[in-house]
């Protein structure tokens, strides 16, 4: 899952979607340096990577685009994801996509400071660009795999993928709605276990 996804799934707890926002960002035990509720964020974010990583339906995704792009396929699926989870954001949430980011970008600013490196360095592009509005439209997510073939030295052929999105665009978007359906499920009770500890 990519970013909207996890903000999504970590369901309008502040300190959570803090947590689930920064995870890929935190590496090994280097959570346990952050408040609790963030941790909470951080477990939840490793939970649904293992669930989406083996889940049948996530990996069917991802055989389709394997043979062009290797390891990077899975990096692709979840950048796909995000894009049908923003196209049909109104099936998934009462508040408006652009609201619901704004909301969003709010957060991360009033909690800039607790932000690791990174994620304070990629924050004002996520913010004027706003990617997560932008992931709902074809030329939106080709900008997307645009920077992360970039940042891979083009060695990925990322850029590419928009076309095997556009070629299997039914396929993909049936195999996300089965899937989502399940990782709301698993995410929920999982945050909720985590919330109970």
């Amino acid at each position: 899952m990519n970013f909207l996804a996890h903000i999504y799934l970590s369901f309008e707890d502040d300190e959570i979607t803090i947590g689930n926002f920064i995870a890929d960002s935190i590496r090994g035990n280097k959570f346990k340096h952050y408040p609790d509720r963030i941790q909470k964020g951080i477990l939840l974010h490793r939970a649904i990577d293992t669930f989406t990583d083996a889940h049948p339906i996530a990996r069917r995704s991802s055989k389709r685009l394997h043979k062009n792009y290797s390891h990077y396929s899975r990096v692709i699926v979840d950048i796909f994801y995000d894009h049908f989870l923003a196209k049909n954001w109104q099936h998934y949430s009462n508040t408006p996509l652009p609201m619901f980011t704004d909301r969003f970008y709010d957060l991360l600013e009033s909690n800039f400071e607790i932000l690791p490196e990174g994620v304070q360095r990629m924050m004002p592009y996520l913010v004027t660009d706003n990617w997560l509005v932008s992931y709902a439209s074809i030329d939106g997510i080709s900008r997307v795999l645009n920077g992360m073939n970039r940042r891979t030295q083009n060695r990925s052929r990322m850029n590419f993928a928009v076309d095997d999105l556009q070629e299997h665009y039914g396929s993909f978007e049936q195999e996300f709605t089965l899937f989502f359906e399940e990782v709301i499920s698993f995410a929920k009770a999982k945050y909720l276990r985590l919330c109970d500890d």
